[in-house]
C-alpha cells in the first residue's frame, strides 16, 4: 500500500498534472488543447501528462467526433483532490488571490455544491433531520422524500445509481462538510436548471441569482447578503 501511495503522490504532485486535476474539479470535460492552454504547456507535453493520468486510472477519455474529452475516471478522484486542498496553508490556498471571496462563498466541487453556501445547505439538512449522519455517509429521514420531491429530485431513482448516494465531503475553505454523492449532484443540477444558480466561464465560482436568493431562504433558511 505504501508503494501505491507513493506512486499516486508522485503522479499528482507534478505541477502540470496537479493543475490539470484542479481544473477538472469544475465538473466539465476538457480537450487536450484546452488543458494545454490552461496549464500553459505544449500539446506534446500535455499529451505525456494525460497519458500518465490515464494509465493510473485517475482520468478517463471520451471521443466525440474529432475531439477527445478528458474527465475524472470516478468521483473518488475528485474527492481526493478536494481533500488535499485542506492541507494547503491558508495564505496559499487555491482561490486566495483574485476571486477569493467568490470561490469561498459558492463554487462547484466536481459535480456538487461547495463553499459556504454548500456547507450551509448541508447544515440545514442535518439540523432539520432531513439528513442523518452515519458511518462515512448520510442517511435519509422519513420526510426526506417529500422534501427533495419539492426540489424535483427523485431520491428513489438516485438510490439505484452505481455510485455513492449521499456522503460528506470535507470543504477546503470552510473546513466542514458539504453534501456530495448522487444526491449532492442532483441538488446542484436542480438549482442550475431552476436558475437559482449560474456557472461562470473558466471558473468553479457559482453565481447565486436574485431568484436563487429567495429560494435558498425559502427552502433552506439561508439568507444571502450582498
Amino acid at each position: 500500500m505504501e508503494t501505491q501511495i507513493a506512486r499516486i503522490s508522485s503522479l499528482i504532485g507534478d505541477p502540470v498534472r496537479s493543475r490539470i486535476l484542479w481544473l477538472l474539479l469544475d465538473g466539465r470535460a476538457y480537450t487536450a488543447t484546452e488543458l494545454a492552454a490552461s496549464t500553459e504547456t505544449s500539446p506534446q507535453n500535455i499529451s505525456m501528462h494525460l497519458g500518465k493520468l490515464l494509465q493510473a486510472d485517475l482520468l478517463a477519455v471520451e471521443s466525440q467526433g474529432r475531439h477527445r474529452y478528458y474527465r475524472f475516471a470516478r468521483q473518488e478522484v475528485a474527492y481526493a483532490i478536494e481533500a488535499l486542498a485542506n492541507l494547503v496553508p491558508g495564505a496559499s490556498r487555491p482561490g486566495a488571490r483574485q476571486h477569493e471571496t467568490a470561490i469561498r462563498h459558492c463554487r462547484t466541487c466536481y459535480d456538487h455544491l461547495a463553499g459556504k453556501t454548500g456547507v450551509d445547505i448541508t447544515d440545514y439538512l442535518l439540523k432539520e433531520k432531513i439528513l442523518k449522519p452515519a458511518d462515512q455517509s448520510f442517511t435519509l429521514s422519513a420526510r426526506a422524500g417529500s422534501f427533495f420531491a419539492g426540489l424535483d429530485i427523485d431520491i428513489a431513482v438516485l438510490q439505484t445509481q452505481r455510485r455513492s448516494f449521499a456522503r460528506p465531503c470535507l470543504d477546503w475553505s470552510e473546513r466542514r462538510h458539504h453534501l456530495s454523492g448522487s444526491l449532492g449532484a442532483a441538488l446542484l443540477s436542480s438549482m442550475l436548471n431552476k436558475d437559482w444558480l449560474r456557472r461562470t466561464l473558466h471558473s468553479r465560482v457559482i453565481v447565486i441569482t436574485a431568484k436563487g436568493r429567495k429560494a435558498l431562504y425559502t427552502h433552506f433558511n439561508i439568507e444571502i447578503v450582498n
